[in-house]
């Protein structure tokens, strides 16, 4: 949860920053942002490229592994989708902002590339609000739902922020699918938002 608080502190700083003009005139561009995006898709594939438990995942894989993550991609779909009922947004928008799966940095920084910064401000918001939202009610989560289910809840996270959490109320021997869940959700979130952001 300090996490998830840090990182909306930051947000909030970035808006102030920029609505006083507290910025170098140059720093605020699209170019930067861009630049930025890169690096973290940089940092992403050092992350899992150092990370000794993906050669394990990657042997011990087997078909049937992968419905959990398909199953949380079309659940976080339907959702959205019920949700663009109610909302001013788009079909499309709403898809694009489920799409980034908690991943808010990533999701929000391509959202902001493609639609705009206030559909990107959206899913910042939405994104930090999953993974917040995942680690504060996953124990209660746990007495009444299944444990696919439970995983489902923090996307694209359940290898880093809620993976802890996950492991202590779910029990070890559900660690590897929550890896192997967030690993490909982690895989699918650009190709999903620059989709849906195409439509």
């Amino acid at each position: 949860m300090k996490s998830s608080l840090i990182i909306i502190a930051f947000f909030c700083l970035g808006i102030l920053c920029s609505r006083f003009s507290l910025l170098p005139q140059g720093l605020v561009s699209e170019d930067h942002t861009v630049v930025l995006l890169y690096a973290l898709m940089l940092s992403v594939g050092i992350s899992l490229g150092c990370d000794r438990r993906l050669r394990e995942i990657l042997r011990s894989l087997r078909p049937h592994i992968l419905l959990y993550p398909l199953g949380s991609t079309i659940g976080t779909f339907l959702g959205a989708a019920l949700a663009s009922l109610c909302l001013a947004y788009p079909l499309s928008h709403c898809l694009a902002v489920g799409a980034g799966f908690a991943y808010y940095s990533l999701s929000s920084i391509l959202i902001s590339q493609a639609v705009g910064s206030e559909l990107g401000t959206v899913a910042l918001i939405c994104n930090v609000l999953r993974e917040a939202l995942t680690l504060l009610l996953v124990p209660l989560a746990a007495r009444v739902l299944a444990p696919p289910a439970v995983i489902a809840m923090g996307g694209a996270t359940t290898m880093d922020t809620t993976l802890p959490i996950l492991a202590r109320t779910l029990g070890s021997q559900w660690v590897f699918v929550a890896l192997v869940h967030a690993i490909v959700l982690d895989f699918s979130v650009p190709f999903w938002v620059i989709f849906f952001c195409s439509l």
